[in-house]
């Protein structure tokens, strides 16, 4: 029975779970580069002048017994050498990393032979010798020092004002993070231990709040007197700028006389008029 509801031949062939419909499409799989091998056996010969060890850098070069490696000239890239026992030559390899997409086999560098002229100790004893060389001509790291403050003398400092508040808020921390003020620290003969500390703010606590309402009025009379001093300076600020202007008024008066006066002499004929009159600009 189908589940339409409609009942299926018995000659029709059926489908197991492991077989796909006949109308089932497949998404073709997309290259990938394989990944390098080490060590290849293969009679193929690049038809391209071996490369020669000698012309590469050290740092372009890996001698290791049984990792040697070195930078395929086609493509820039780290590639194993094979046959070091025989005819050395670069592994077959594509230009890309190992499973990436869209592989390119690098035909320039595949096979080609190596011809290895160095030997390892002097390319080791060379490797060596070029790390102090490459440290000392990079620049060295400037570090900022630093910005302090500097520390106010004793005298400079000024202590911060309390109130009651701060004090309070202070005391209930300490009340619940400290045993003694619980009553659950005892000495050795079990009687409670007193804590100074709790003793000290508690102490503190209850004389600022009796002084809080003389603070309070100083706070206020400090105020008013500000204000009232403010509402004095802006009252006496135009007459005592007036003031100051009648001062000066007979040096300004005596500068102007001199300014109008005309040299001794006759006037020089090449030279341009000074004007007499003052200037008005004109918009």
């Amino acid at each position: 029975m189908r589940p339409d509801g409609r009942r299926e031949h018995r000659d029709a062939p059926r489908l197991s779970d492991h077989e796909e419909s006949p109308m089932a499409t497949t998404t073709p799989a997309v290259p990938k580069a394989r990944k390098r091998r080490r060590k290849t056996r293969t009679p193929n010969v690049n038809h391209r002048p071996p490369i020669i060890a000698s012309d590469l850098k050290a740092n372009e070069l890996d001698l290791t017994p049984g990792k040697e490696h070195l930078v395929c000239p086609g493509c820039s890239t780290w590639v194993p050498i094979t046959g070091m026992q025989g005819t050395p030559k670069l592994v077959p390899h594509h230009t890309g990393r190992a499973n990436a997409a869209e592989p390119r086999r690098c035909t320039a560098g595949s096979n080609r032979q190596v011809a290895i002229d160095v030997e390892v100790g002097a390319w080791h004893t060379e490797l060596i010798e070029a790390v102090p060389t490459t440290a000392s001509r990079r620049a060295t790291k400037v570090l900022p020092k630093p910005k302090v403050k500097p520390v106010l003398a004793a005298s400079q400092i000024k202590p911060a004002p309390l109130s009651a508040e701060q004090v309070r808020q202070a005391f209930r921390q300490h009340q619940q993070q400290c045993l003694a003020c619980k009553g659950e620290a005892t000495g050795r003969d079990g009687q409670p231990l007193p804590c100074r500390d709790g003793e000290r703010l508690a102490i503190t606590f209850l004389r600022l709040l009796r002084q809080e309402p003389k603070r309070r009025s100083v706070r206020e009379f400090f105020a008013r007197e500000r204000q009232r001093f403010d509402r004095q300076y802006v009252a006496v600020a135009p007459a005592k700028r007036t003031s100051e202007w009648v001062a000066v008024l007979p040096r300004v008066k005596d500068a102007d006389t001199r300014r109008s006066q005309l040299p001794v002499g006759d006037t020089p004929t090449e030279a341009r008029g000074v004007p007499l009159e003052p200037l008005q600009p004109t918009r």
